[in-house]
C-alpha cells in the first residue's frame, strides 16, 4: 500500500524553521467544531483542539515536510502538533476479516523481506531500515473493523523507531491512517490516536456492514494487510515491479526520524511552536 513516501528531511533542515512555521500557517487548516471529508469515501468528526487539512493541504503539508507530492492524503492532528496522522485509501475491494492472524509468521515473513527490500531501497538511494519486532502486536477488532499494529524498525545506526498504523476496512477497499510523531512520546499518542479515530466512519454506501452480492472482493485477506497489502499479493505473483509500493510502507520509521527531528528544529524549549490555525 502506498501509504506515504519516506521524508528526505535533510532538505528541509537547512531551511529556517520560523518559515516552515509561517507556510504551515497559511494552510487552510479546518477546526473544531466541524467534520473532515476523507475523499468520497469517509469522514472524521474533528475534536476540540484538533485540526484537519483536505486533500491538497495535506499535499503541501507534506512537501513542506519534504515529502515528494502525493495526492488522495487527509490528514489530523492536535493544535500543538505534537503528532499527525494521514488517512489514504486503496480501492482493492471487499477485505474478508475470517482470516487468523499469527503475529509470529507475520514478524518473520517482513524481516526475510529485509534484504531484497533494502537492495531497491539502496537503488532508489535510501537508506536501509530493518525489522526488528513488534511494538504492538496486529490485532484485529471485529467490531470495529480495525486492523491496527505497531513494528519496531532499525536504521543502519541501530536507532530504533516505531510505525503505528491502523486499517480500516470498508466495503469497497481499506482506509490506511498512519500515526507520524516521536518514540518519545509514542504511547501517549497512540493513546490520543485511537480517541480521534473514534470520531472516523466510512459515509452511507463504503461501510462494511453494506457489502452485497457481486462486490469485488480483495485478493487478500488481514495477514496480507499487515505485509503490505496489494505490493505483498503482487510480489507473491512475482510482480515484483510493485515493491515499491511496500517500500513506503516499511519506510514508516524514517517518518518517526523526520518528526523528531523537525520537533527539535521548531525548538520546544519553554513553549510549543504554534500550532495550525493559531496565530
Amino acid at each position: 500500500m502506498c501509504v506515504l513516501a519516506c521524508f528526505a528531511f535533510g532538505v528541509q533542515a537547512q531551511r529556517d524553521p520560523d518559515q516552515v512555521i509561517q507556510e504551515l500557517q497559511k494552510l487552510a487548516w479546518q477546526r473544531a467544531p466541524g467534520e473532515g471529508t476523507i475523499g468520497a469515501k469517509a469522514k472524521i468528526r474533528i475534536p476540540a483542539g484538533y485540526s484537519f487539512l483536505d486533500e491538497p493541504n495535506t499535499r503541501r503539508f507534506l512537501e513542506l515536510m519534504g515529502n515528494p507530492p502525493r495526492d488522495g492524503h487527509y490528514l489530523i492532528a492536535p493544535a500543538n502538533l505534537d503528532w499527525f496522522a494521514v488517512f489514504s485509501f486503496e480501492a482493492v475491494g471487499y477485505v474478508k476479516d475470517d482470516e487468523k492472524i499469527d503475529a509470529a509468521a507475520l514478524l518473520e515473513s517482513l524481516q526475510k523481506g529485509d534484504a531484497p527490500g533494502n537492495e531497491e531501497r539502496k537503488r532508489l538511494g535510501m537508506a536501509p531500515i530493518y525489522t526488528d519486532g513488534w511494538h504492538v502486536p496486529p490485532h484485529y477488532d471485529s467490531n470495529t473493523k480495525r486492523l491496527e499494529w505497531g513494528m519496531r524498525l532499525r536504521d543502519d545506526k541501530g536507532g530504533l523507531h516505531v510505525n503505528y498504523t491502523s486499517r480500516l476496512l470498508g466495503r469497497s477497499g481499506v482506509m490506511s491512517a498512519v500515526l507520524v510523531t516521536s518514540p518519545q512520546t509514542l504511547n501517549a499518542d497512540m493513546k490520543a490516536f485511537n480517541g480521534a479515530l473514534a470520531g472516523y466512519q466510512f459515509v452511507a454506501g463504503e461501510q462494511y456492514a453494506e457489502f452485497k452480492s457481486g462486490d469485488r472482493i480483495a485478493e487478500y485477506g488481514l495477514a496480507a494487510l499487515v505485509l503490505g497489502g496489494g505490493a505483498a499479493a503482487a510480489a507473491k505473483a512475482g510482480l515484483f515491479k510493485s515493491l515499491g509500493k511496500f517500500l513506503w510502507v516499511i519506510a514508516g520509521g524514517a517518518l518517526m526520524v523526520a518528526w523528531a527531528l523537525l520537533k527539535k528544529l521548531f525548538g520546544r524549549k519553554e513553549s510549543s511552536p504554534p500550532g495550525p490555525g493559531q496565530q
